[in-house]
C-alpha cells in the first residue's frame, strides 16, 4: 500500500517488493488508493475487492520502475480519524478476511504512524518512509527527497535567465511545511543568494537589505532567494492553512508574501514562483530508484526472517531497520545549530568529514 503524497521511486519499491514476494512463493496483493481503499472494501461484496486491490505479478509490476508516482494511487487518509469514527477494526477485519499475512506500506509521517498502530493491534507491518521533505525521525532519507531535490535545483538555475533579464529578486518556494531539508539543500546546491527555512522565522528588517544588497554585488543586477512553504514572516505567527490543499488555502503562500514585501520596502521587482508540485512528478532519479528497490528488497527480507514491526532505514549511508514507532518519537528537522546561519539566512557545513553523504 502507497499513502500520502506521491513520490518518484514509489513504483521501484512495488516492484522490489512484488518480485521479492514472489520468489518466495507469497502471493501480493496491491491495495489501491491508501488506508481509503481499504475503508471501501466490503469483504461480503466482491466487487469492492476488485475495485481496490489488484494482483500483483511479474507482468503487473514490469516496466514500472522507470515511472514516476504510484500505480496503486494513494490518498491522504488515517482510518483513525474518519467522520463516523476510528474504523482501524473494519481494517483488521477486512486484511482477516482478504487472508492478508502481513502488510508493506509506504508512505510519510501520517501513514506511517497508522502502520504502527496496526502493529501495536497485532498485524505484522513492515514500513518504508518515502517523503519528498524527508522528514520522517528515524532514518536519514526517505524515498523521494533526491528526485525533489534534483528538480528543485534545475527549475532554480533555468529560472535565473528571466531573473536576470528583467534584474529582479527571484522567490522560489518549495514544498516542505515542517522541515525545511528541500530548501536547505536545494539553495545549497543551486548557490542561491538566501535561503529561508521552515525553522527559522524570516525577519524582513534583516533579510530585505541582504537581498538588495544581493542583487546589487551580483554583476547582472538580481538575486535569488529559496523559501520553504512551511517559512513564517517574524510576527506573523504560523499559517494554519498548510494542513490544507494549496486550492483550499485562503492566503497566498509564504513567497508571494515575502515578494509583497520587498517590492514594498525595497521598490525592486520580484519574480516568484512555486514549484509545489513539479517536485514530485515524474520519473525518479538514480538515487531514489536505487534507494526504492533497496528498501523494497529490505522489506522482504525482514519478513522472511519474521521480523515485522519495523522500519527499514538509512542511517549514516547504511541501510537499516529501526522499530516501527521509532518515527512517534520526535518531529524531524533542519539541525539549525549545526547547519544553518540565521543571521545569513544561509546553509553552512562547518564540518564535512565523517558527514553523511547527503549532509545531515
Amino acid at each position: 500500500m502507497t499513502g500520502g503524497g506521491d513520490v518518484p521511486g514509489l513504483n521501484a519499491c512495488i516492484r522490489a517488493i512484488t518480485l521479492g514476494a514472489l520468489e518466495r512463493g507469497w502471493r501480493v496483493t496491491g491495495f489501491r488508493r491508501g488506508w481509503k481503499g481499504c475503508l471501501l472494501i466490503d469483504p461480503d461484496d466482491p466487487a469492492t475487492i476488485a475495485a481496490q486491490t489488484w494482483n500483483l505479478d511479474r507482468d503487473r509490476v514490469r516496466g514500472i520502475d522507470r515511472v514516476g508516482g504510484t500505480i496503486l494511487h494513494t490518498s491522504r487518509t488515517d482510518p483513525r480519524t474518519q467522520s463516523e469514527g476510528d474504523r482501524t477494526d473494519h481494517v483488521l477485519h477486512v486484511l482477516d478476511r482478504l487472508g492478508i499475512d502481513a502488510m508493506i506500506t509506504l508512505g510519510g509521517d501520517g501513514t506511517l504512524r497508522f502502520s504502527a498502530h496496526l502493529s501495536e493491534r497485532g498485524v505484522d507491518v513492515i514500513s518504508v518512509p518515502k517523503t519528498m521533505d524527508n522528514d520522517v525521525h528515524g532514518t536519514d532519507y526517505c524515498i523521494g527527497f533526491s528526485t525533489a531535490i534534483t528538480r528543485s535545483v534545475a527549475a532554480i538555475n533555468a529560472l535565473r535567465t528571466t531573473t536576470r533579464s528583467h534584474e529582479r529578486i527571484g522567490i522560489i518556494e518549495l514544498f516542505g511545511r515542517r522541515s525545511g531539508e528541500t530548501a536547505l539543500l536545494s539553495g545549497f546546491l543551486a548557490q542561491v543568494a538566501r535561503t529561508v527555512i521552515a525553522e527559522v522565522p524570516a525577519d524582513p528588517a534583516t533579510l530585505v537589505p541582504l537581498l538588495v544588497e544581493d542583487r546589487r554585488r551580483s554583476g547582472e543586477n538580481y538575486a535569488m532567494c529559496v523559501i520553504s512553504e512551511g517559512a513564517h514572516i517574524l510576527g506573523e505567527g504560523g499559517n494554519a492553512d498548510l494542513a490544507k490543499s494549496a486550492s483550499q488555502r485562503a492566503d497566498g503562500g509564504i513567497g508571494q508574501r515575502l515578494a509583497h514585501i520587498v517590492e514594498a520596502e525595497a521598490g525592486i521587482g520580484t519574480v516568484v514562483q512555486e514549484l509545489a508540485y513539479l517536485m514530485r512528478s515524474g520519473e525518479p532519479d538514480a538515487m531514489d530508484r536505487m534507494v526504492g528497490f533497496a528498501f523494497g528488497g529490505l522489506a522482504i527480507q525482514l519478513l522472511r526472517d519474521g521480523r515485522a514491526g519495523r522500519m527499514v532505514a538509512l542511517t549514516d549511508g547504511n541501510y537499516c531497520h529501526v522499530p516501527i514507532a521509532t518515527l512517534l518519537e520526535q518531529q524531524k528537522s533542519v539541525d539549525v545549530a549545526n547547519l544553518y546561519d540565521r543571521d545569513a539566512y544561509r546553509p553552512k557545513f562547518p564540518r564535512i568529514e565523517g558527514m553523511p553523504m547527503f549532509l545531515y
